[in-house]
């Protein structure tokens, strides 16, 4: 998935904004989806795609760990899921006296036990 968000550290950044690509890995039991062809025994992917982009293109963040963290956070209230993996990526991060094509974080943050969605 592809934002337009206004995270980074420098001052420029947070004004001009610039793209971030995310990339998420939800984990759950998809037997009874299987099975069912039911929509309501899984994720719905729409669902996922604006919980990223309230994320992506709301609040500014300095890192993008605190980008990862929180889009980990919200899939992790807000879905049936027991585990995710967030990837965000800055494809030209600007770096003094580099060269560099891109800047990326991923986390896995899991569910714990016995806990379930709010």
């Amino acid at each position: 998935m592809a934002f337009y968000g206004h995270h980074g550290m420098s001052p420029e950044e947070r004004a001009l904004g610039q793209r971030f690509i995310v990339d998420l890995q939800v984990y759950l039991d998809l037997s009874g989806a299987g099975a069912s062809d039911s929509l309501a025994d899984t994720v719905n992917y729409s669902a996922l795609h604006q919980a990223a982009k309230s994320i992506l293109e709301g609040q500014a963040y300095s890192l993008l760990e605190a980008v990862a963290e929180a889009l980990a956070q919200r899939v992790l209230t807000s879905f049936p899921v027991t585990a995710v993996r967030v990837r965000v990526q800055k494809p030209s991060p600007p770096l003094r006296d580099a060269v560099v094509g891109s800047a990326a974080v991923e986390i896995y943050r899991a569910r714990p036990k016995g806990a379930s969605p709010t």
